[in-house]
């Protein structure tokens, strides 16, 4: 059978023709679709710019930072006892490591010893006091008995009852009674001077004794080494049976909840931030799907290569400019940290709101307070000062009395 005929057969060369025409019909479309995409994508992007892009600072070089307490003993001595390893958490004022006391006891039990018997020297000095008072008042009274029996033995003199020879050991005798009582005053003074408007518990003899009883109490009380701040224990290095001496590193305690975030920005990204500018963080830990809230506390006064142990020397003929970076403090929300909480170290993505321009660049007031302090230090001496009254009392006996009299 036969196939039918086309009545108006096209030439092959139309056909091919019409082929390239179409491709480039759509070649070019294409290519308005593309610019058309581009176009639109600039003209987004410069909206976003101008709208809310500028607006904002961001980086990814950024870090949380926070105190690390060290842990260091005051005094020597070996450790017996290790309250708390890494990770652990604990509180103010925990005891973390006991050093073996029987060195600090040994050097308290000298020191109460010094101090009672410096108490009963003292007591000495008002007795001595004492007895030269009483010495100088009879002194006084062989002074005038001589005095009177020269006085006499010169008139009898005058009248020839009596030779020169006995008037001459009249005067003698005179002469020695005024000299001892001269002597006996003279060694009143100087021991009327040891203690005079003094008592014995402020006699310096006895206050310097008292104060190395006080710092002997205070080695044996720091011979417990207890937490400063409450936190996380970190580096633990110190074993059972170590010797250590002042100053070497122990453990360390890390108070998370008082960390915030060191944010290494370019400088060409700092024209326009200031303290006081509000920030949204990110961590690599929880994602996206926790956001941190903070403000800027503070811009760095130098770069990291400025404070670094060998700066850098651009002095040299094959110099390249690189753009440096500049620490910025942000601190975090307390109630973020306590929902979800940070380390020490880990990565950030930070995100400053640059619409406030307010506020200062660099802090313009010095702190009010302190920055971080603690107070387990400040040991209560009101046992140390019982101890000393108690040893001041049981050394002293009835010599009060004898004080007043001396002072009298």
């Amino acid at each position: 059978m036969t196939s039918p005929i086309n009545p108006n057969p096209v030439p092959e060369e139309d056909t091919a023709e019409q082929l390239k025409r179409r491709r480039l019909r759509k070649r070019r479309l294409m290519l308005r679709s593309l610019v058309g995409v581009i176009v639109v994508v600039a003209i987004a992007w410069a909206l976003y710019h101008f709208l809310v892009g500028r607006w904002y600072e961001g980086t990814d070089d950024a870090y949380v930072d926070g105190n690390v307490v060290q842990i260091t003993p005051q005094v020597p001595g070996t450790v017996i006892s290790i309250g708390a390893d890494d990770n652990d958490y604990v509180r103010e004022g925990q005891p973390l490591v006991k050093l073996d006391p029987s060195d600090a006891d040994v050097a308290l039990a000298q020191a109460e010893a010094a101090l009672a018997q410096t108490v009963r020297k003292v007591r000495g000095l008002y007795s001595t006091v004492h007895t030269s008072k009483a010495d100088v008042a009879a002194r006084e009274a062989v002074a005038e008995q001589a005095q009177a029996d020269y006085q006499r033995r010169k008139g009898l003199a005058a009248s020839g009852a009596i030779s020169a020879e006995e008037l001459a050991h009249a005067r003698d005798a005179l002469t020695t009674a005024q000299s001892a009582l001269a002597a006996a005053e003279a060694q009143l003074a100087t021991t009327d001077a040891l203690v005079s408007d003094t008592e014995i518990a402020t006699h310096p003899d006895v206050k310097a004794a008292a104060a190395k009883v006080r710092a002997a109490w205070l080695n044996d009380q720091r011979t417990t080494l207890v937490a400063p701040v409450s936190g996380y224990v970190a580096k633990r290095t110190v074993q059972v049976g170590q010797r250590v001496q002042p100053g070497t590193p122990l453990m360390a305690v890390v108070p998370l909840h008082q960390v915030w975030v060191d944010a290494n920005f370019k400088e060409t990204q700092l024209q326009d931030m200031r303290i006081g500018q509000p920030v949204t963080l990110t961590s690599d830990v929880y994602g996206g799907a926790v956001t941190y809230h903070g403000h800027v506390a503070g811009l760095g006064v130098g770069t990291g290569s400025a404070f670094s142990l060998l700066p850098a020397q651009n002095a040299s003929g094959n110099w390249i400019k690189i753009v440096q970076r500049l620490p910025v403090r942000i601190a975090l929300d307390p109630k973020d940290l306590d929902k979800y909480p940070l380390r020490i170290g880990l990565s950030m993505d930070v995100s400053v709101n640059l619409h406030d321009r307010k506020g200062q660049m660099l802090s313009q007031q010095p702190p009010q307070k302190p920055v971080f302090s603690t107070d387990v230090y400040a040991h209560d001496r009101a046992e140390a000062d019982t101890l000393i009254a108690q040893i001041i009392h049981a050394n002293s006996g009835p010599q009060s009395g004898g004080a007043r009299m001396a002072r009298h």
